[in-house]
């Protein structure tokens, strides 16, 4: 049976609780994966997305930063975590479904305001942050996996409004693009996005400090689901609700689907 498995950068789940259950309701994932849930476990509004049909979650909370949370219509045969740069930040949950799909739901530093590692610690925050998933995920080839979330970098000039006005902003720098595409292929992965819409702009992030994010359209695509190989040949769609940035008290990222 096909299967739509969603990321979503919700920037803070209990104010966006409603917004959530509304894509849901509309959308209908099989998996949603939410990023930035700012939000310890215990507090997580799961009862809500039950009563739609998720009985199933995996998630790893912190109060007032970072977070992460699957949710699942499909049973979780198993979950697992990684802890990244030995910091205890809630970024990374894993889940297997019981026909061994694995999905591993990713929140990567966004890293600040300047692009010097020895000048800013949040950069190299995120630079050590991707070396090191390059020997606990990215080093191998894997099957029937997919990797997604919000990954803080938006790769390839037509992932941005404009690539000349951004090469020196933290996210489109030649050190994260080259970085991020490194990952990419010593894994092999397949960026599921780009398979289908292989040249034009696509973006999932726009700044809250735009007075008018649609008119001024200065987007950035730092939502990504890259499939193995083996999966990527399964991709059948790919979508960018864009439209949600335009909800009342909007996260500033909108939610990505895809289909196998």
């Amino acid at each position: 049976m096909p299967i739509s498995i969603a990321s979503w950068n919700i920037n803070s789940i209990r104010l966006r609780q409603n917004s959530v259950r509304k894509f849901l309701k509309t959308a209908n994932p099989d998996i949603l994966c939410l990023q930035e849930t700012k939000c310890i476990d215990e507090l997580l509004p799961l009862s809500v997305f039950e009563k739609l049909g998720y009985q199933y979650a995996a998630s790893r909370g912190q109060k007032s930063y970072n977070g992460v949370l699957t949710l699942s219509k499909r049973e979780i045969k198993k979950t697992s975590f990684l802890d990244m740069c030995g910091k205890g930040d809630a970024r990374h949950v894993c889940i297997e479904l019981m026909d061994g799909l694995k999905i591993h739901n990713f929140y990567i530093p966004a890293g600040g305001d300047i692009p010097d590692t020895k000048l800013n610690e949040k950069f190299n925050h995120k630079i050590n942050f991707i070396e090191e998933l390059k020997e606990k995920i990215f080093s191998h080839q894997q099957k029937k996996t997919v990797i997604l979330g919000d990954f803080n970098i938006a790769p390839l000039p037509d992932d941005v409004w404009s690539h000349k006005a951004l090469l020196n902003v933290v996210s489109h720098t030649e050190q994260e693009t080259t970085l991020l595409r490194e990952l990419m292929e010593k894994g092999k992965w397949v960026d599921v996005f780009r398979k289908h819409f292989p040249s034009g702009k696509l973006y999932s992030w726009w700044s809250y400090r735009a007075r008018d994010w649609k008119i001024s359209n200065r987007g950035r695509r730092l939502d990504h689901i890259w499939a193995s190989p083996d999966l990527a040949k399964k991709s059948k769609e790919c979508k960018i609700y864009s439209n949600i940035r335009g909800w009342d008290r909007p996260s500033d990222h909108v939610p990505i689907l895809s289909v196998f």
